[in-house]
């Protein structure tokens, strides 16, 4: 599966992803993942920053509410058309393009700072990705992404239930020797039935890496790395939403900050700001 293939999947989801997430079906999103993303983000008011698979701009928009001044980039133009007509009734100032994370066709040293909400996992060669990202941040300044969490996230993994019918463990299998490139298909698990008869599944390519392989592919491309979450749902979440209780138990998702290394000489002088808590 190349880049082509990743594309016309996304293409593929945008429509029912725009509309659904739209709808609050997200709940994983937005009660676990991007409030626990957003409360280890540094101060990014003024700063300019990059969002990478951005998707329909619902993180970006949040990052230029902030006070960022956001560039944005997605391989869906689905995606960008939903995100282009947002900005249209809410003007953020924010740049939205199509393209490929892989290949950014951006300036070097052009942000203060990139994020990327749940994209890399999906891209076929992420190793090219964060060197594109390293290339396009200024030296001194931060990744921050988040992806499903490398340890959980395996096509072997399945539930343990009790006679009853009730979860009460997960067994992980096939970590080390999962095949890459594949496909899962699923829908919000918020969806209403008569939603998943309109929309069906979504098609998620998916290319899996070992933790390991995650963090020595940002040592090796020049990150260092600053911050690691991994996000579970709040009390407020669980009341609203008890089915998130697993994520108590599970670590369903992994947020990782690193800093683009100031190597010093030419072109790698400038100063690190503050990795401290957002403002």
């Amino acid at each position: 599966m190349d880049g082509r293939d990743v594309a016309r999947y996304w293409e593929g989801n945008a429509a029912a992803w725009t509309e659904l997430s739209r709808r609050g079906r997200d709940v994983y999103r937005d009660f676990v993942n991007t409030p626990a993303f957003f409360a280890m983000l540094p101060c990014v008011t003024g700063r300019r920053g990059l969002d990478v698979g951005c998707g329909e701009g619902h993180n970006t928009r949040l990052l230029a509410r902030r006070g960022a001044r956001m560039t944005a980039i997605d391989l869906a133009p689905g995606f960008i058309r939903a995100a282009r007509e947002w900005e249209e009734r809410e003007t953020l100032g924010i740049d939205y393009l199509v393209g490929d994370a892989q290949r950014l066709p951006l300036a070097t040293g052009s942000f203060d700072f990139a994020c990327a909400f749940m994209s890399l996992m999906d891209m076929p060669d992420p190793s090219a990705a964060l060197g594109e990202l390293r290339r396009v941040i200024r030296p001194g300044g931060f990744l921050q992404f988040s992806i499903c969490h490398p340890c959980t996230d395996t096509l072997g993994r399945r539930w343990v239930t009790d006679a009853e019918g009730r979860r009460t463990g997960m067994v992980i299998e096939g970590y080390f020797d999962e095949p890459p490139g594949t496909v899962q298909r699923w829908c919000f698990g918020h969806a209403t039935e008569e939603e998943r008869s309109v929309h069906g599944e979504f098609a998620i390519p998916r290319f899996h890496l070992t933790l390991a392989e995650w963090i020595n592919l940002l040592i090796d491309h020049g990150f260092r790395l600053e911050r690691l979450a991994e996000p579970r749902a709040g009390s407020e979440a669980l009341e609203r939403h008890p089915d998130l209780a697993w994520t108590r138990r599970v670590p369903f998702f992994l947020i990782l900050r690193c800093r683009r290394e100031v190597l010093g000489g030419a072109g790698e002088t400038a100063a690190c700001p503050s990795p401290g808590d957002g403002c």
